[in-house]
């Protein structure tokens, strides 16, 4: 039974991968910044590391451990408090991820598989999809951050002898989800007009079930090894049309209004709200045929799929109430 350390496993994507690895037949362990209260036994090892920083002692977590999924790290901050943001999610992304490499377990270690982000390409395309080729071009200090601890683990890699995977995700979303997806989710369930009836974008998104399909994959696929894989459902859509999906799923009708993207844009500046409305009105697309080949893989579950999973978990939530 292979054993995988999969590090922020209490977070939205390192639920869904500890369960799915559970029920494959893997020995799991995960580590998280804090141990969830009343929880239960979740059926695999779990371990309270306070934050994933240059301090953590990787050596006990680590032992008897064939691969590492590493999940953790400081994420995309949209009230950001530090003064130097940069330096904050280096500690975290690049200098949490160089300690944990350079422990002393880590040598035992065969394969680790990196999540990454689709941000280290830049923030919006234009003409084509981002390409795993393409030359990184961060525009934040997140995506900044993340670029440079895929450059620390494939150094590291190179130099102990560990296989190095990384993916690099757009948005996910899923059962949990928040942000976002969750906003739309909730908007449309209170039945709110939203203005996006004339934003013909184009938007590549993952279900956190195609995502955790292809991290196992990436586990144990030979032809893994030493790449970068972008990912998504394969199924791109504008966010019109993902408001008409959520609401289909819901019952409800899709209030879409149609005004004008530059219209829109102008307003959400003055609301100091640009950063969400490109989100919501610009074009994020990637090409996930390179992956496809490589490992002779496709995304299990359709768009539609991811969708009504996520809505179904929304409602029984009783998110509205």
């Amino acid at each position: 039974m292979q054993k995988v350390l999969v590090t922020g496993a209490t977070g939205f994507v390192g639920r869904h991968l500890c369960d799915l690895l559970a029920r494959r037949g893997y020995q799991v362990v995960g580590t998280a910044r804090s141990l969830p209260a009343g929880a239960g036994n979740p059926g695999y090892e779990l371990h309270e590391v306070a934050d994933i920083g240059a301090d953590v002692d990787w050596d006990p977590i680590l032992d008897g451990v064939d691969c590492v999924v590493h999940l953790a790290a400081r994420v995309h901050v949209m009230d950001e408090q530090e003064t130097d943001p940069l330096a904050a999610f280096r500690r975290v992304n690049v200098e949490g991820t160089q300690r944990l490499l350079r422990s002393d377990g880590m040598r035992n270690v065969k394969r680790c598989v990196f999540l990454s982000t689709v941000k280290v390409h830049g923030e919006a395309t234009r003409a084509s999809p981002f390409t795993v080729g393409d030359t990184p071009a961060p525009a934040d200090p997140y995506a900044q951050s993340k670029l440079e601890a895929e450059r620390c683990l494939e150094g590291i890699g190179s130099e102990i002898g560990l296989e190095t995977v990384i993916i690099r995700p757009p948005l996910v979303y899923g059962p949990g989800v928040g942000g976002n997806f969750y906003r739309l989710m909730k908007m449309v369930s209170k039945g709110v007009p939203l203005p996006f009836g004339r934003i013909d974008n184009r938007r590549s998104l993952v279900g956190v079930d195609n995502l955790c399909d292809l991290i196992l994959e990436c586990l144990s696929n030979p032809s893994a090894s030493g790449n970068r894989f972008l990912v998504s459902d394969n199924s791109d859509v504008s966010t019109a049309e993902l408001v008409r999906a959520i609401a289909s799923v819901m019952g409800r009708p899709a209030r879409l209004l149609p005004v004008p993207q530059g219209m829109l844009v102008f307003a959400a500046r003055l609301l100091g709200k640009s950063a969400e409305a490109a989100r919501l009105t610009g074009s994020l697309q990637v090409d996930i045929r390179d992956t496809m080949r490589i490992l002779n893989w496709q995304p299990p579950l359709e768009l539609s799929d991811g969708v009504k999973s996520a809505v179904d978990w929304y409602q029984e939530q009783g998110k509205d109430a």
